[in-house]
């Protein structure tokens, strides 16, 4: 995983690209989960090959809303899957397979079950931005339910702020006891 923040990518590229043209997306689409509130986010690139990491298991994200931008290279396979909401029991749960072109990105709610299938050959290069709102998240900690017992963090840590209705605030993360 390469983490964008550590290459300067924030300020000139993701911050602006979330707040003019992903806020705007989101707010329509998912303004219930925090969609007209995103304050914060998490950008980084994922590689999958062969003889390395060729899947993703089922898992939601430490996000409202995540963007997930096929970046290319040639593959084959490696469709993502979605279910339902992580609210719904995984037994009760219908998964429907998505193929995900190389330059297409897919926009869906961070609490969403999805999965990455195996590719059969060549590499597969991702770009994924989760989006946090800590309006939404500063109430309940979207990784473990429960409020949030916050702790000083650089940068957006986890989208979690120290005062909800003061702009540019000091960011938090959770801290899971």
């Amino acid at each position: 995983m390469i983490l964008l923040n550590e290459l300067g990518f924030d300020n000139r590229f993701i911050t602006p690209l979330r707040e003019n043209y992903l806020q705007p997306i989101a707010m329509l689409l998912y303004p219930d989960c925090g969609g007209d509130s995103l304050d914060s986010h998490k950008a980084f690139v994922v590689k999958y090959a062969l003889h390395q990491d060729l899947d993703l298991s089922y898992h939601y994200d430490n996000a409202e809303i995540t963007l997930n931008v096929s970046l290319g290279k040639a593959f084959t396979e490696g469709n993502l899957y979605f279910g339902d909401m992580r609210q719904v029991p995984i037994s009760d749960s219908e998964c429907v397979e998505i193929e995900h072109k190389v330059t297409c990105g897919l926009l869906h709610r961070g609490q969403q079950f999805h999965g990455a299938l195996p590719i059969t050959s060549g590499q597969r290069w991702n770009l994924i931005i989760w989006m946090r709102s800590s309006s939404v998240r500063n109430k309940l900690c979207p990784m473990c339910n429960k409020t949030p017992q916050l702790v000083e963090a650089v940068g957006f840590a986890d989208g979690f702020t120290k005062d909800t209705l003061v702009q540019n605030t000091e960011q938090r993360t959770c801290s899971i006891s």
